[in-house]
């Protein structure tokens, strides 16, 4: 299994715009990808009601995983969302 390790730059976190943008991406990918906070359990990135409801603030890590060939491209890509400032 793939995974990344991200920490969220983002004034607002992981909301509106930026999930948005992180859901539209996840959605793309030809298989299961999760998103989860410390002391959550992983939910569907590609679920924008999901993703907002983790509610992840400026500065938290968030741990995004896949499991299938092609997915580190895909990790690198959701990552360098999540921790755009």
């Amino acid at each position: 299994m793939a995974e990344r390790k991200v920490t969220v730059m983002s004034e607002v976190g992981l909301h509106a715009r930026p999930a948005a943008t992180f859901v539209q991406t996840a959605a793309q990918a030809p298989f299961d990808v999760t998103i989860a906070k410390f002391g959550v359990p992983p939910v569907n990135a590609k679920s924008i009601l999901s993703v907002l409801a983790l509610d992840v603030r400026q500065g938290e890590t968030i741990v995004i995983s896949a499991d299938a060939d092609g997915a580190d491209e895909f990790l690198d890509r959701l990552a360098a969302i999540a921790s755009a400032p």
